[in-house]
């Protein structure tokens, strides 16, 4: 191949395997050698030489929400353009399923390194991973400096998400999804962000409308909302902490014959594409999924490929209030 190419066996390996820059004629001369010939790389061979599988692991805690299953469509191209396959695992929020996929278990030969989305697993339970696994953290685990970390600001977007009730003149707002215990991070910066917003405009929170769930679903929605229209006091808005929970308390809500927003204003969070097509659309807040895949994989292939230790480092991407019918109406 190298001979009816006109190069060296380094130049057509370099091409085959990706690993060093060619000039764009040389690498034209390359593939039109591998075409003539009909070659095929010997995956397995090469993966053995050079130690790595040449695939991804993306470690979601459930694959039925709609922003893991549109985050994945951002990863997999943005891992497929640099060479690299995607294996998907669902955890369920398992604790010991996810404690084994980062620990030095039997199916580390499997993938080159991992992005990673915990929901059983605490701050401290990352501490004790394997240290050579390669990990890219989504969701709220900061970085100890060993892994990266990408996501977006919880408690600015929060509070963005709650000043926009307050600038539509409701006074006496709702949230629902925090969960108080130690791997809820996520849901506890979104409060946060909540109780910022009744800061800044001088009101005070109720404790009693901070509605907590087991997960970010539409039942919980539901049932949440429920329990927010039998309190003695109801509020006039409610910001929920992803757009599956403004789902299911806007059912409630229709179904106790209540209109939205005008008796009460709804506001989500992820902007998944069922928002968009409901009735009403739901006014929520868009994270740049397509920045976070991005990051992501750019972040762990150059763990991957580095010969030298990769700092840890916390990555932001943009968010922005997208209003819809949900707290606007419709017009």
């Amino acid at each position: 191949m190298a001979d009816l190419a006109g190069v060296s066996p380094r130049t057509v390996s370099n091409v085959v395997n990706g690993y060093a820059r060619v000039t764009d004629a040389t690498r034209e001369k390359v593939e039109r050698a591998i075409a003539q010939l009909g070659y095929r790389p010997n995956v397995l061979a090469r993966n053995l030489a050079t130690g790595r599988s040449g695939q991804i692991v993306v470690v979601v805690p459930y694959l039925d929400t709609p922003y893991f299953a549109e985050l994945l469509q951002g990863i997999i191209p943005a891992a497929r353009k640099l060479g690299y396959n995607v294996l998907v695992d669902q955890t369920d929020g398992d604790r010991e399923h996810e404690g084994e996929l980062i620990g030095r278990g039997s199916r580390r030969f499997l993938f080159d390194g991992m992005i990673f989305s915990p929901l059983g697993l605490s701050q401290e339970d990352l501490a004790v991973r394997d240290p050579d696994l390669p990990l890219v953290v989504l969701g709220e685990r900061v970085s100890d400096g060993t892994f990266d970390h990408v996501g977006i600001d919880d408690v600015a977007a929060s509070t963005d998400a709650v000043t926009h009730l307050f600038s539509l003149g409701r006074r006496r707002i709702a949230a629902i999804g925090d969960q108080p215990y130690p791997t809820g991070e996520a849901a506890q910066l979104r409060t946060q962000g909540f109780r910022a917003a009744h800061a800044a405009h001088g009101r005070p929170v109720d404790e009693s409308l901070i509605i907590s769930t087991a997960r970010f679903n539409r039942a919980d929605g539901a049932t949440a909302m429920a329990a927010l229209l039998d309190h003695a006091d109801p509020p006039d808005a409610v910001f929920c902490y992803s757009d599956l929970v403004a789902s299911g308390a806007i059912h409630t809500l229709h179904q106790r014959g209540l209109r939205v927003p005008e008796d009460v204003a709804i506001i989500g969070y992820d902007d998944i594409e069922d928002g968009r097509y409901s009735s009403p659309t739901i006014s929520t807040i868009q994270p740049d999924k397509k920045a976070i895949a991005q990051l992501a994989v750019e972040r762990l292939i150059k763990r991957i490929t580095s010969t030298e230790p990769v700092p840890g480092v916390e990555l932001r991407a943009e968010h922005r209030l997208i209003a819809r019918e949900s707290t606007l109406g419709i017009s």
